[in-house]
């Protein structure tokens, strides 16, 4: 984020966590209202969390391909106005309102989906030059086995497990109608769905933050397409994976299990995955932050078939060298650095060799030491200011979770950090203190603050997004209905005030 950009505030809300009729939010008219709320409130920015299509766990952190758009995110109503779904079939897709039950869209969404690609037209000028482009043609392969075989690519057919160029064309030719076009016409129908709401959000004045993950899921394309690019052994199992080691959110460590990078390889090919990689994800957004940043600098390698993340190593990472062959065939993109956890000298100074904008967290900013570089007036210009993350509590449910005695020593904390930043708050009960943390984020130095929605509405625990280490129960939030004025007026007055 350059110097040129203006000082800004923004909202994190995820696509899923939109409200609608059919069980997780969408592409569709919620998102407009979404973003005409941002304009109304003066937001200048909107974060979501990675788009990709989920997978185990349901989690935008394990996708089946990197690059891909979630199949649950299409906008059925627009399916039915292009003649692909009738009233009858829309309204099976309908799902109680409430947070998502991924088992139940999992039941029924791609059987809707399915219906609506039986009437659509292959031969469409647009989506032949869409599959002609080649982006997806790994993920619809891949997608394709998977339906035929289930499990994970290391139990295909070694011909297929292993990519054999003539077993994978014959496959390839065999499932061409049946599944690999259906793969192809989910993301041709994502990315045309997702341009028009992007060249909307953008009209407003409003940029998108996108969210891309580090690593990458070991069941994907991405590894079965390129598993000369990660740690795997002759059978194509890793040697190690991915994870970090016990901090704040884990005392066993954070044990993700994700495949790691074989970073000489990918040296080796000038980068060319991980350039194509943020070149897609430069379309796609207007600011792209890069999730754990560190593992970049110095990555956490945890032996397979270890069961928690208190046994690993620190190994090197690509360093500038990656950043510096993105700037040469790129050009310079906007990027934020997600420095969270175990930070060293390396990782701090390769965030300040690149000018990237790091992370401050105000939930851990009130610990007493004036030192805390998260309190407001240690935070830098060039950083963006949070609340929480999708990995934190939120910040009333946080606040809940404390003992009066607690409470009392952060409220103190608190006000004393208001104060710095002449800020006038009164500051009586838990719900008072949680919006103090916004006015804290918003008045801060930061060049870009941004609030979760949960925050800006003062929703407790059960509106959490997800806890790291744990696989069930995570990414359902939903949103009742779109937040309405007086929450628009609430953010704009202190956008306003602050001069966001």
């Amino acid at each position: 984020m350059n110097e040129n950009y203006q000082r800004g505030a923004g909202i994190l809300c995820h696509i899923s966590s939109l409200p609608n009729k059919y069980g997780i939010g969408s592409l569709g008219k919620e998102a407009y209202e979404f973003a005409d709320f941002l304009k109304k409130s003066h937001v200048k920015y909107w974060q979501i969390l990675p788009l990709v299509q989920t997978g185990f766990g349901d989690s935008p952190y394990q996708s089946v391909c990197c690059n891909s758009g979630n199949p649950y995110f299409i906008d059925l109503e627009a399916l039915k106005d292009e003649g692909l779904l009738d009233d009858e079939e829309l309204e099976s897709a309908r799902i109680s309102e409430g947070y998502t039950d991924y088992g139940a869209l999992y039941e029924t969404r791609f059987n809707v989906l399915r219906l609506a690609y039986a009437r659509f037209n292959i031969k469409t000028p647009d989506f032949v030059r869409f599959m002609q482009e080649g982006r997806f043609e790994d993920y619809a392969v891949f997608m394709s086995l998977k339906s035929r075989y289930g499990g994970t690519f290391d139990t295909f057919p070694d011909a297929y497990k292993f990519k054999e160029h003539l077993a994978i064309e014959e496959f390839r030719q065999s499932v061409y109608k049946s599944e690999y076009c259906f793969w192809q016409f989910l993301q041709y129908v994502f990315f045309k769905q997702w341009k028009k709401l992007k060249a909307y959000v953008n009209s407003l004045g409003i940029k998108i933050i996108g969210d891309i993950p580090l690593y990458v899921a070991y069941d994907s394309s991405d590894v079965w397409g390129h598993p000369s690019l990660f740690k795997l052994d002759e059978n194509l199992k890793p040697t190690a994976v991915a994870g970090v080691p016990p901090d704040y959110f884990s005392q066993k460590g954070q044990l993700w299990g994700n495949p790691l990078y074989d970073w000489d390889a990918l040296s080796s090919e000038n980068y060319e995955w991980w350039i194509d990689r943020i070149a897609h994800a430069a379309e796609m957004y207007d600011v792209i932050r890069i999730d754990h940043f560190r593992g970049l600098d110095r990555y956490y390698a945890i032996p397979a078939g270890n069961e928690t993340a208190e046994i690993g190593e620190w190994l090197p990472g690509p360093g500038i060298r990656l950043f510096n062959e993105i700037k040469r065939r790129i050009g310079d993109v906007d990027i934020i650095a997600e420095d969270l956890g175990f930070l060293d000298n390396g990782v701090v100074k390769l965030r300040m060799r690149t000018g990237f904008p790091g992370m401050c967290i105000l939930q851990f900013a009130f610990d007493g030491s004036d030192t805390n570089s998260y309190l407001p007036q240690n935070m830098t210009e060039n950083s963006v200011a949070y609340t929480g993350t999708h990995d934190n509590d939120t910040t009333l449910g946080f606040i809940n979770a404390m003992s009066e005695e607690e409470f009392k020593s952060f409220k103190r904390y608190l006000r004393a950090a208001l104060e710095t930043e002449n800020v006038v708050y009164p500051i009586a009960t838990r719900e008072e203190a949680a919006m103090g943390v916004n006015m804290c984020a918003l008045a801060s130095k930061a060049r870009l603050a941004i609030i979760p929605v949960q925050d800006l509405l003062t929703l407790d625990t059960r509106a959490r997004m997800n806890i790291p280490s744990t696989s069930e129960g995570n990414w359902r939030f939903r949103l009742e209905k779109i937040p309405d004025r007086f929450h628009a007026a609430i953010m704009r007055k202190a956008v306003d005030e602050f001069g966001r």
